[in-house]
């Protein structure tokens, strides 16, 4: 089965990326492909990923086997905070080699696997690993979720000055328009970043979130994938 990863990463936390994640799973789904989605690392539960339950409940399916087994969350750690910390808190340490081994299992039986990071991209793994490293090594293509909230310029673009930095692809931006808080900066944020992205990333998509009650099907089926 010809099967490929997306790597997920929000320029911030709060940005719903995990929410992003889901409609973009469901969306595939609409489309006919088999598709799972992945937390590389969840911190603040002790059992099941809260992020992987959200995916299950927008794509309108139960808990699966590899949910309860583990291999759709690699590693859950207790404490809410950065990966790094939570792990040490623990006494572990985050290998990514583990991560993709759980990945490559998802790979032989799903046509996607939409891998969620956990927070931003210079998120540490560890004192010597960032987030960004590891989606360089696996060569995941990257979807970045956006938001109109007031910084969300500052953070995309270096966001993306990064992904240049390290010869990454970025297909897609999807931009979260939920919740509303202050309607003129978020329109010219969108607009500042549609044109941004036009001048500077042709080869990436700017693609508008639905919220919950909207048809994501739609709005998301023009994806280059």
């Amino acid at each position: 089965m010809e099967s490929k990863v997306i790597f997920i990463s929000g320029i911030d936390t709060n940005v719903r990326k995990t929410y992003a994640t889901g409609v973009l799973a469901r969306s595939l789904a609409a489309q006919g492909k088999t598709v799972i989605t992945q937390k590389m690392i969840q911190t603040g539960y002790e059992s099941i990923s809260e992020d992987i339950e959200m995916h299950r409940r927008l794509m309108g399916i139960p808990l699966l086997y590899e949910d309860l087994d583990g291999t759709t969350c690699p590693y859950l750690f207790h404490y809410p905070c950065s990966p790094h910390m939570a792990a040490g808190m623990e006494g572990k340490k985050i290998d990514p080699a583990y991560i993709t081994v759980k990945t490559n299992l998802l790979k032989e039986r799903y046509n996607y696997v939409l891998l969620e990071g956990a927070g931003g991209l210079m998120v540490p793994l560890d004192f010597k690993r960032l987030t960004i490293d590891f989606v360089v090594a696996e060569h995941y293509p990257l979807v970045l979720v956006t938001s109109g909230k007031l910084g969300s310029i500052n953070h995309t673009l270096l966001s993306l000055f990064a992904c240049r930095e390290y010869g990454m692809q970025v297909p897609a931006i999807i931009y979260n328009r939920y919740p509303q808080v202050d309607k003129t900066i978020e329109d010219n944020t969108f607009e500042y970043l549609k044109h941004y992205i036009s001048n500077n990333c042709p080869d990436t998509q700017l693609l508008i979130l639905p919220e919950e009650t909207e048809d994501s099907k739609t709005v998301l089926e023009d994806l280059w994938f």
